[in-house]
């Protein structure tokens, strides 16, 4: 077991580890903004000045990429040993609107238990976990369980464009048994827990032509198609009175719940109530036969994004559009192939398409869904270092995003991730006063010292 010595020097390091925290939260690594770039840079010089001062056995390089560089730090010690690596970003949402925040996002602020800033859950509180529990390991034993590497980039809010080129460049290098992300959440206050699925994408644009211009519908109207119309006649086609999707094939890889998966699901609380409140929808409505957690976490689905098309400023205007558009998004489950799906829906519009109208069908990103084995030995590693360092066995549950590093890291370096998620879906991810509770901060640095420790026994 972890020493005390280690738990210690954990406890005593709280105040110091805060105010590393802060440091990092007070750089405005907003990657979408370019006005922010040299930000961008002094994140990832932060960042490799942590692991400069390590010690023995670490390496640290700021790696230029096309965009935003990577911070790649590397442990290494002698002997065939258990190698995890760990992925994070230090790079964060835009702050906007500012009128909505209590106090500025990029000055942390302490209160009532949290740090308020912009990135204190999405990611750096969380990743910085992963770094701070290493330090601790190599002030006190002067080495780590298992050999370690960080790959930290800064371009996750802004599609991630130039990591799979690291990876695939490095992928000799980046040989290892595990991988561990903490870029997800817990289920409840009180409530550790472990992800073991994530649903996959895919988005695509679909535009409906017909006049070669607006028309006056006096005129025209009548006699030519309208766009709009077709859009949305297609629209409705696409799912059935049980919100069943109607797209050829749409099903036939969906790997069905088991009785435990469903029963699992059924022993967390869900107050429909307070859902709805958060929500603020009035009712519920999902594909029918299936929980609301189940319909979130384990079932694909097809949702429309946006519409638009014609005149939508104040007051009428007559006309019979030239176009309409409708973006659409599919989340996956676990065997759905993206591109195949993608391909099914083109040709079921063109297929249902008037012969008076045109229709222009756009590809945009995707990626498959992640379920990891139940019986695997790492989650089973991890799940003893989340009750050690939250003092409650973790629960397993999914999660209805997706994470695309996640599958490249299955398709490129052929290795699971553990996704333990140590902050709150409350927690105002992407919004004003974002936050993370300073006690969760401390717990899951714990925790993280710990999983190496319980890796290296697998």
């Amino acid at each position: 077991m972890m020493s005390s010595t280690l738990t210690d020097e954990l406890k005593n390091r709280r105040p110091e580890n805060v105010k590393i925290l802060c440091q990092l939260l007070s750089i405005p690594s907003v990657s979408a903004d370019p006005q922010c770039a040299d930000s961008l840079h002094q994140a990832a010089a932060t960042l490799s000045e942590l692991f400069q001062i390590a010690g023995t056995g670490w390496s640290c390089e700021v790696v230029p990429t096309a965009g935003y560089p990577i911070v790649w730090a590397r442990y290494r010690a002698l002997g065939n040993r258990r190698r995890a690596i760990v992925y994070g970003h230090y790079d964060v949402q835009p702050a906007d609107p500012l009128d909505l925040w209590t106090t500025p996002p990029f000055e942390p602020t302490l209160r009532d238990g949290k740090i308020y800033a912009r990135g204190a859950t999405d990611d750096k509180g969380q990743m910085l976990t992963h770094i701070l529990s290493a330090l601790a390991w190599m002030k006190t034993a002067g080495q780590l369980p298992i050999d370690l590497d960080y790959i930290i980039e800064g371009e996750e809010e802004v599609g991630s464009e130039n990591l799979e080129r690291f990876l695939a460049e490095h992928r000799d290098e980046l040989k290892a048994d595990v991988a561990v992300i903490s870029d997800t959440s817990q289920y409840a206050p009180g409530w550790p827990a472990i992800t073991t699925g994530l649903r996959g994408i895919f988005a695509c644009e679909v535009r409906v032509h017909g006049p070669r211009k607006d028309l006056h519908s006096g005129v025209f109207g009548g006699a030519i198609p309208n766009p709009i119309r077709e859009l949305t006649r297609l629209l409705s086609l696409l799912h059935n009175e049980h919100n069943e999707v109607q797209v050829p094939g749409f099903y036939a890889d969906v790997v069905p719940l088991t009785d435990a998966d469903r029963a699992g699901f059924a022993e967390l609380p869900f107050d429909q109530d307070a859902f709805l409140a958060e929500t603020g929808a009035i009712g519920l409505r999902g594909e029918a036969g299936f929980t609301p957690l189940e319909q979130r976490w384990a079932r694909p689905t097809l949702e429309f994004n946006g519409i638009y098309g014609g005149y939508t400023g104040p007051g009428p205007k007559t006309i019979v559009p030239a176009s309409a558009t409708a973006k659409i998004t599919c989340r996956l489950v676990a065997n759905q192939n993206p591109d195949v799906l993608m391909k099914s829906l083109e040709v079921f519009l063109r297929s249902q398409l008037h012969p008076s109208c045109r229709l222009e069908f756009t590809a945009d990103h995707g990626c498959p869904a992640f379920l990891m084995d139940r019986q695997s030995p790492f989650l089973q590693a991890a799940s003893k270092a989340i009750e050690a360092g939250f003092g409650k066995a973790p629960v397993f549950i999914r999660e209805g995003g997706s994470i695309p590093v996640v599958a490249t890291f299955k398709r490129l370096l052929e290795i699971d991730t553990l996704l333990l998620g140590w902050g709150q879906n409350t927690d105002n991810l992407h919004s004003p006063d974002e936050h993370f509770s300073i006690e969760d901060f401390h717990r899951g640095t714990l925790a993280s010292a710990i999983l190496w420790e319980e890796l290296a026994k697998v």
